[in-house]
């Protein structure tokens, strides 16, 4: 059945956010620490504090609904260093950022940490997308880490050699959950590195020497060119979107997720709805209805549809331009309201200005008086 009761569309604030971690987050982040590696492996608070210290700038915290749910630490470092093998506590000064270098050619990723309960956020992703941008704005040759190679320990006997693993994984021959992350992030490896942990298990103390490099690092026109926070192309997806019977809302949703799950797979940054999607939910009326009581039933959808749309654009990290749905607003006219989902939890809305001839005629869809300005979505997108 659908919702009992609805409202006029609202703008609503972001829930999730990306910025940069402060000292006064060090308790959070070291909790968040102890629920992602457990307290045995988590970075003591000293360790945080160092690595903010050191590099401000480098380290990242993901917040949802104002809890910590994920962290990444890095800090420059010089390129014949972060080239040669080495261990993560002889590069990371042993989890104090404490070699970072300010004349560092490369950007060292030493930790990402994930609440292992809000996985579905795509918050590595965020993390590492956010690492990316930080090293075209520095101008920076690219980032290098040392990835673990969770799966090797189950392939040994396939695998002796880590070096035939990791180019099994690349070659698509078997799958690894770490290093398969790492490839669709856009980062390759470049060796092996001996003994960089030895408390992994899994990856039996080696871990893959992986790389992103800079495309801008060796041009004159750089991503410093392009005003700050915005990027040099987006990426648009747009849906064919073919109405069918449906048997519940839930069905219609899962119909929509599937589309957001193929736009964010190609990591588009806008998935484009059609116009009046949601006229599919009539397919679960059992009566015929008028032209009015339609569009009256369809508003009774509004804040189901709102809610999870708007947890579509932040579970897949994509924002969403969610064609229309007619909406009641505050005078208890119906509009037809574009909506538009963007992957930090905002929503926000524009009523129609000039609805045609047959909606008004047909659904007596109003207008609305006026255009709301506001930043450009672009600029507010992630994008």
């Amino acid at each position: 059945m659908p919702d009992s009761s609805s409202s006029a569309s609202n703008n609503k604030k972001s829930v999730l956010k990306v910025r940069a971690a402060t000292l006064a987050d060090v308790p959070r982040i070291y909790r968040l620490s102890e629920r992602a590696f457990g307290e045995d492996l988590a970075s003591s608070t000293g360790m945080i504090q160092g690595q903010i210290s050191s590099f401000p700038e480098g380290q990242f915290v993901v917040e949802y609904d104002g809890e910590i749910v994920g962290y990444a630490a890095s800090f420059r470092i010089d390129e014949a260093t972060a080239m040669r093998q080495h261990t993560w506590n002889e590069i990371t000064g042993n989890g104090y950022a404490s070699r970072h270098d300010p004349k560092g050619e490369w950007l060292y990723g030493m930790e990402v940490a994930v609440d292992p309960d809000r996985r579905r956020l795509r918050i590595g992703q965020r993390l590492y997308d956010t690492r990316i941008r930080l090293c075209e704005n520095e101008g920076l040759k690219g980032i290098v880490f040392g990835g673990r190679l969770p799966g090797w320990a189950r392939k040994k006997k396939q695998y002796p050699d880590p070096v035939d693993y990791l180019n099994a994984v690349v070659e698509k021959k078997i799958s690894d959950p770490v290093v398969s992350f790492h490839l669709r992030a856009g980062f390759q490896p470049i060796g092996v590195l001996k003994n960089y942990i030895d408390y992994d298990p899994a990856s039996q103390g080696y871990a893959s020497h992986m790389v992103w490099k800079n495309p801008y690092a060796d041009k004159s026109l750089t991503i410093k060119d392009i005003p700050h926070g915005l990027k040099e192309s987006v990426r648009v997806a747009t849906v064919q979107y073919q109405q069918r019977m449906i048997s519940s809302f839930e069905e219609f949703m899962s119909n929509i997720e599937y589309f957001v799950d193929v736009c964010s797979d190609y990591r588009s940054d806008f998935c484009v709805l059609p116009e009046m999607i949601t006229l599919q939910l009539l397919a679960l009326e059992k009566q015929k209805l008028t032209p009015a009581e339609s569009l009256e039933q369809l508003t009774r959808y509004t804040p189901r549809f709102v809610e999870k749309m708007s947890q579509l654009a932040i579970s897949y990290n994509i924002n969403i331009i969610g064609g229309s749905h007619p909406t009641k607003v505050d005078d208890g006219d119906i509009h037809n309201v574009a909506y538009v989902f963007l992957r930090d939890g905002s929503v926000h809305t524009q009523e129609k200005i000039h609805p045609t001839p047959s909606e008004r005629y047909w659904w007596s869809i109003g207008a609305a008086t006026r255009w709301r300005r506001s930043r450009p979505i672009a600029a507010r997108s992630g994008c």
